[in-house]
């Protein structure tokens, strides 16, 4: 039994980001909204997104060896469930959103184009691709980065959410005392 199964109650406790990931190839300039889609090291930069094979989104990037990466932003909700929730296949989306006044640039090192207003751009090259269960993890490179100055959009329990920062670190206090029963349990090397 695969205990984290789509819809599975375990699988509703992640937090994610929303990648708005953005492809140009066989179907065209696409955008799909990706939650998996995270940051794997710093040096080099590089960027994980997994993929079902399914997608227009993964056909493109097999296709060009490359992709954007736009982390949405709070105002981009509409974008994300719309990027979501068809195919590229099928429905030209980047037209859809225009048409909704969603705006998109030409990315400055790659062959697609990107988000306006995203929390983050970020251009990838494909350095990487593994098969693993029912999705593709591209790994691209950071070949070129757009911050703004934008709260991303949070993805958990099947909504969209923003990050709260409310929640106290433990005060100096606290961290003195852990410190103390840290140094108590400290492993000595042989």
């Amino acid at each position: 039994m695969n205990l984290l199964a789509f819809g599975g109650e375990a699988s509703r406790k992640f937090v994610t980001n929303v990648g708005l990931i953005t492809t140009n190839g066989t179907f065209g300039d696409d955008i799909m909204a990706c939650e998996w889609t995270n940051h794997i090291s710093y040096n080099p930069s590089l960027i994980a997104i997994s993929v079902s094979p399914k997608h227009a989104t993964h056909k493109n990037i097999d296709d060009k060896g490359e992709f954007g990466v736009n982390i949405a932003s709070v105002d981009q909700a509409v974008m994300a469930s719309i990027s979501g929730e068809v195919s590229g296949r099928d429905v030209d989306k980047i037209k859809v959103l225009e048409e909704l006044n969603f705006k998109f640039y030409k990315a400055k090192k790659i062959d697609v184009l990107m988000v306006e207003g995203a929390s983050a751009n970020i251009e990838c090259k494909l350095i990487k691709k593994i098969d693993l269960g029912d999705h593709t993890m591209f790994v691209g490179e950071a070949v070129e980065v757009q911050v703004n100055n934008k709260k991303p959009l949070v993805y958990h329990d099947g909504k969209y959410g923003q990050v709260a920062f409310n929640i106290p670190k433990p005060s100096e206090e606290e961290k003195n005392r852990f410190n103390d029963i840290i140094k108590r349990y400290h492993k000595r090397v042989l």
